[in-house]
């Protein structure tokens, strides 16, 4: 049996190489707590669960969904952006739901890319970025991202004949796994550039809604001029932990957001239309659910970059997303190596930054997305690891 060079080329999955190695030190009788994914151990809200239950009631709702799902959902979607980000949105030309936001991004490069075209893709970044690439046939060419420019890349070194090639720039703020955040300046710096260089910006604001100290995050679209170049995907996920119902949306340029929905009506079936109900109830009435959550997030971050400083890693508190990510301590040079240490010593997973790509390496990034006992059993294990006692 010959399997196609796609998948012969596919390289596996970072979190499913995690999870292998997780089912290995536990079949080996380690007590692993992994702080390696960013999957919220916080429940959905009950409210919201209570109108899944009457939702999955209705007969209606037991028929296949359509794949731009329903007209109440995408109005609920440009709501919620005219409410959170002053972005006024056509939902029946500028919104399509999607079955998580993992979904949409790996199948946009589908609706932009042909062989020979160029994707250009953040390093380190979000690994689906590349792969939907490579699917659509496209190259991918990388754009370093650096700690002293913020995470922020720069995009006057985008080599000429890459952006000439260019059909999609992937930006993503806050960021995954940096943490870092974006102000609207640099979003308008990146419009500006897209529109020379007639190139779709692609935006992941997955973390919008998970926000510290204050801080908010923009939306690309709130530049002027934006929807001429830019489509946003973003995601419920995160924002009120609905990563298993598996529930986002793209919103932005119409031209773009038809041809990602042509795409979908010939692979996908849409969303269930009671998780739909579900997320139109979270969407008009967000109570202080956001707030409460982040607030938690809040005190775990402070506790893990208090940890990891003593472990001699050099890192800063972020603004947003669900990470920590830090700098390897000095005279320290491969990523995967000190991951290896760290879980062989103290049965603690961290991912290392070069999985994201070869600009990550020097760093790990840390979940905060662990319940706080096992969190704080985790922290126990890593201080004393840095004061080289026994950790397990």
């Amino acid at each position: 049996m010959k399997l196609a060079q796609r998948v012969e080329q596919l390289p596996p999955y970072l979190f499913a190489r995690i999870s292998e190695l997780i089912a290995q030190k536990r079949a080996a009788g380690v007590d692993v707590i992994s702080l390696g994914i960013g999957d919220p151990d916080l429940p959905t809200p009950g409210y919201l669960i209570e109108r899944l239950q009457r939702a999955a009631e209705d007969p209606a709702n037991h028929r296949y969904p359509e794949s731009d799902g329903l007209p109440q959902f995408r109005r609920a979607i440009a709501r919620w952006y005219q409410t959170r980000h002053g972005v006024e949105l056509d939902p029946d030309s500028e919104v399509v739901p999607l079955i998580g936001s993992k979904e949409g991004i790996g199948h946009l490069p589908l609706c932009l890319i042909d062989p020979g075209d160029v994707s250009l893709i953040t390093d380190p970044g979000y690994p689906v970025y590349e792969i939907g690439t490579m699917f659509a046939g496209g190259e991918t060419v990388k754009v370093s991202l650096r700690e002293e420019d913020g995470w922020l890349p720069r995009l006057d070194e985008i080599p000429a004949d890459a952006a000439r090639r260019a059909r999609i720039l992937w930006l993503n703020y806050p960021n995954n796994p940096t943490g870092a955040v974006a102000d609207l300046p640099f979003f308008e710096r990146a419009v500006a550039w897209a529109r020379e260089h007639d190139v779709v910006i692609a935006h992941d604001l997955a973390y919008a809604d998970v926000t510290f100290d204050g801080y908010q995050a923009h939306s690309i679209l709130e530049v002027d001029g934006a929807r001429e170049v830019a489509i946003e995907f973003n995601s419920l996920s995160k924002a009120f932990n609905m990563t298993g119902w598996r529930v986002a949306m793209a919103v932005g340029n119409a031209r773009v957001i038809n041809a990602l929905t042509r795409v979908k009506t010939n692979l996908d079936s849409g969303i269930p239309q009671a998780i739909q109900e579900m997320a139109i109830a979270a969407l008009d009435d967000p109570r202080d659910t956001m707030d409460a959550h982040n607030a938690i997030y809040q005190a775990r971050r402070d506790r893990v970059v208090s940890v990891l400083r003593a472990l001699g890693l050099r890192v800063e508190p972020p603004k947003a997303s669900l990470y920590v990510w830090a700098r390897l301590p000095d005279g320290e040079r491969s990523s995967g190596d000190f991951a290896g240490r760290l879980i062989d010593a103290t049965g603690v997973v961290v991912t290392p930054g070069a999985s994201y790509g070869s600009a990550g390496e020097g760093y790990i990034r840390i979940s905060l997305t662990t319940p706080d006992d096992r969190l704080d059993e985790a922290l126990r294990r890593l201080a004393a690891f840095a004061r080289g006692e026994q950790a397990l």
